[in-house]
């Protein structure tokens, strides 16, 4: 049943707790959707509704035309893939990716389980049981579990969490290939920000039951439209400031004293009071009295340095007392500014975007990576 996954004004209440809150998405037939967000932020209830795990207070399910909201998990077609896989111990590999077929009885197991087992890489694993496999290879068995199947949409559950770094990058390499491969939906449920950008078509950002903004992932990245999607997705400097004039098709900024330049079409507000926001990577950090840094200018004094081989990150003081980070790409490790070095920050108006006035600068924060 290849189709268009559905949520309209889909709701879970526990109690007085609205753990998940009139949510519309729709995710396309053959996509990699990633919700993502903080723990608590509602994205697992949401795949639990869909996989039939748990009754929505509110709303529905649609598959194409057909609904599934009041569907037992048992007649719905998709399949879930957890983050402790839910392997028998007790079966070879074979075994436990026929299970399903031979539940129902299909024909032909062998030669499904064969060709499954050579999607995911692990043809010559048959024989051996999960309690033999690595980490990696026991989430590839799980897949294969679930894909053979043939469900309409896939739904991963922090899949990779039990993996180490280097392990987890590269299975989000091989869930992408297989996903490709078989063509089937995948919804993938994380708190990681670089497994939602490096595998999802779309990413939807979830905080507090409601989706903040949902989009490719590098236009939810370059462009956020709140304070939570900024700090979470990556990290941000965010400035407040006064809107005092406009440029062409750019707004100046004042903050503290300081004028910077913003895409008109990048604020949401265009007189007033206004959030400025900037990535740390767009940042270029020099000496003092260069005259070749970008429009978007501001001394600083350097606070903390930490050099982690592709880049050194810097936190560094403004000049009204706040902290900024900026990261440097390390062309030459020995030029390292060090704690209290006055530096001059500089960055392209393009990279600037624009928040609402009101905006928490602090939201999501506590879920984001430290600066340093």
């Amino acid at each position: 049943m290849a189709a268009d996954l559905n949520l309209q004004r889909l709701t879970r209440e526990f109690g007085e707790h609205t753990a998940v809150d009139h949510i519309d998405l729709i995710v396309p037939q053959g996509t990699f959707f990633a919700l993502l967000g903080p723990s608590g932020c509602g994205k697992t209830t949401t795949l639990r509704m869909v996989a039939g795990l748990e009754e929505p207070t509110s709303g529905h399910i649609r598959l194409g035309d057909r609904d599934i909201t009041d569907l037992p998990a048992y007649r719905r077609p998709v399949n879930t893939v957890f983050q402790n896989y839910a392997l028998f111990p007790h079966l070879d590999v074979f075994d436990n990716v026929a299970f399903g077929l031979k539940r129902r009885k299909v024909a032909d197991v062998k030669k499904k389980v064969s060709e499954m087992l050579e999607l995911v890489e692990l043809g010559k694993m048959a024989d051996r049981k999960p309690g033999q496999l690595s980490g990696g290879q026991q989430q590839r068995v799980a897949v294969a579990r679930a894909l053979i199947n043939e469900p309409a949409v896939l739904l991963l559950d922090e899949p990779l969490g039990a993996l180490d770094l280097k392990l987890r990058r590269q299975m989000q390499i091989e869930l992408k290939r297989i996903q490709i491969e078989v063509g089937t939906t995948f919804v993938h449920v994380t708190h990681d920000q670089e497994e939602a950008m490096s595998m999802a078509d779309t990413v939807a950002v979830m905080n507090l039951g409601k989706i903040e903004q949902m989009g490719d992932p590098i236009s939810v990245y370059e462009h956020p439209k709140t304070a939570f999607v900024a700090n979470f997705l990556g990290q941000a400097n965010l400035l407040k400031g006064d809107i005092v004039g406009e440029e062409n098709d750019h707004l100046v900024v004042d903050v503290h004293g300081v004028k910077f330049s913003v895409p008109r079409s990048e604020a949401p507000v265009h007189d007033g009071r206004i959030v400025i926001g900037v990535r740390p990577e767009k940042i270029t950090v020099v000496d003092p009295g260069v005259t070749t840094l970008p429009k978007n200018q501001v001394a600083a004094t350097v606070i903390d340095s930490s050099f982690i081989g592709v880049s050194t990150q810097y936190l560094v003081e403004s000049p009204w007392g706040q902290p900024m980070i900026a990261f440097e790409q390390n062309r030459d490790p020995t030029d390292v500014a060090r704690p209290g070095d006055p530096v001059l920050l500089g960055w392209e108006p393009r990279h600037t975007f624009g928040l609402d006035p009101d905006e928490d600068l602090k939201a999501g924060l506590q879920e984001s990576v430290p600066a340093l």
